[in-house]
């Protein structure tokens, strides 16, 4: 609050952030869920005093958890979203393979990031995060484009389900923070909602991913951190990102590569045929 108090009103033109989902994890303090809401709210508000006309706001949630229930947080939020005005414009869903897994229901395999605009005015730019196309050479076979591409050369709108794998102890960004999110993820909504030198604020920084991919693509950035130890932490990879030697995972890298798996990939028994 600290932080977004001494922001300038309307000079940011994105915030993105995974705040913390009441669950209980070291760097947070258990509240009730309506205090929760509450302060989330007063975050929420403030991020919003913050942005600019055109910016956008990106709140990464998953689920708050209790007594084996779940409770996704995007459903609470989404009324203090709209209280201030803001617009959805995508409810993106991020894919992952790997995490805990549940022997009581279905292990969770995704969160949301909640896209949210100030004004109708917004900057979106998807041509630096298109995708490859699926069929590039694939034409028109009839009316006045017959023989001509069908699909654009510079690769096809990602849409709204993202697959990304988690930052796990095999991940070449991991640190100590437990639940780190990718600098692939936040790089693709910064390259998609912002211009270089604007700037990108994380209310709820931890270990700096956001800062990273800001400094990486050009842009400014102002994050806050209550943890001294990941405070430290985003300290140092913001040094490795200014001097270009922060390790991070290529764009180009796939989830999968059956190649390098080799003999440790198994098969299920019941898979199996005589």
């Amino acid at each position: 609050m600290e932080l977004l108090r001494g922001l300038p009103s309307k000079s940011a033109s994105l915030v993105v952030t995974s705040p913390p989902y009441n669950i209980g994890k070291e760097y947070e303090k258990r509240r009730g869920i309506q205090a929760y809401i509450d302060w989330q709210r007063s975050v929420i508000t403030e991020c919003h005093r913050a942005l600019a006309d055109d910016g956008s706001i990106c709140w990464q949630v998953g689920n708050y958890v209790e007594n084996g229930s779940i409770l996704p947080i995007d459903i609470l939020l989404h009324p203090v979203f709209e209280g201030l005005g803001m617009k959805m414009r995508n409810r993106i869903v991020w894919h992952f393979e790997h995490g805990l897994h549940c022997t009581k229901r279905l292990s969770g395999r995704y969160e949301v990031i909640l896209w949210y605009t100030k004004t109708d005015d917004y900057f979106f730019n998807f041509d630096p995060i298109r995708v490859p196309q699926k069929y590039p050479g694939k034409k028109h076979f009839k009316g006045p484009k017959a023989g001509m591409h069908s699909c654009n050369p510079l690769g096809k709108n990602p849409g709204d389900v993202w697959i990304f794998p988690n930052v796990k102890s095999n991940h070449i960004e991991k640190t100590g923070h437990p639940c780190q999110f990718p600098i692939e993820l936040v790089e693709r909504l910064i390259l998609s909602l912002t211009e270089a030198g604007d700037l990108v604020v994380d209310p709820f920084m931890g270990v700096g991913s956001t800062q990273a991919a800001a400094i990486l693509n050009g842009r400014r950035t102002a994050g806050a951190e209550t943890v001294e130890s990941y405070f430290g932490i985003a300290e140092e990879r913001i040094r490795q990102a200014e001097q270009g030697i922060l390790k991070v995972r290529s764009r180009e890298t796939p989830v999968f590569d059956p190649a390098k798996a080799g003999k440790s990939l198994t098969t299920a028994p019941w898979l199996l045929t005589v």
